[in-house]
């Protein structure tokens, strides 16, 4: 029944990926609970039935794999070159004996798993930005805020300059390369006596 649900999902996916692809853009799936793609190895389920279709890319929301307990890091390094949107979005996990991932049916306020504003939870934005650099990724970062504490305009008031603050401008020479020569060995050794 799984293979001919994901054979059913690449079935519909199909036309529209396609039509995408002949466009020139991409299909962005936000992978979380609640919606056909939910982690890592269920996209790769979704790649495989459709021959890795270049079109079926990634949006990351590192919030939902914390709720989730995922490596939102090490998903980035896994999946880098299938990211191309970022929802800068924080949130916590702080279980206890009566609740967990699942949250049962508690308020948002009284779930282990919950939404937070930029900055207040416990993703690690410093990392995350990092890697998505080094994943070569310079499109949007968009602030989806969700907060069971702060109010929304206090989210958006500390949120855009929060994104502002993580975003790093790629370097395009190596850091070691100041004075932007070229290298003579024979120099270089006569420099260090070795010569």
């Amino acid at each position: 029944m799984v293979e001919q649900a994901f054979e059913e999902l690449h079935k519909r996916w199909k036309p529209i990926l396609d039509y995408a692809h002949d466009r020139g853009i991409v299909c962005s799936y936000e992978l979380h609970p609640g919606s056909d793609l939910y982690d890592g190895a269920t996209f790769e389920r979704f790649l495989d039935v459709s021959n890795g279709h270049p079109a079926a890319c990634i949006n990351y929301d590192p919030s939902h794999f914390l709720l989730q307990q995922l490596d939102y890091c090490e998903f980035i390094r896994l999946y880098g070159d299938r990211i191309k949107a970022f929802h800068v979005k924080d949130a916590e996990f702080r279980p206890s004996g009566r609740v967990g991932v699942y949250g049962g049916y508690e308020s948002w306020a009284g779930r282990a798993g919950r939404f937070r504003s930029l900055g207040d939870g416990q993703v690690d934005f410093k990392r995350v930005f990092t890697l998505l650099t080094e994943a070569g990724y310079s499109d949007w970062a968009v602030l989806e805020w969700e907060c069971c504490v702060k109010s929304p305009e206090q989210g958006a008031r500390e949120g855009a300059p929060f994104i502002a603050q993580h975003i790093i401008e790629a370097t395009e020479v190596a850091f070691d390369d100041y004075a932007g020569g070229k290298t003579d060995t024979k120099t270089n050794k006569k420099i260090l006596g070795l010569a």
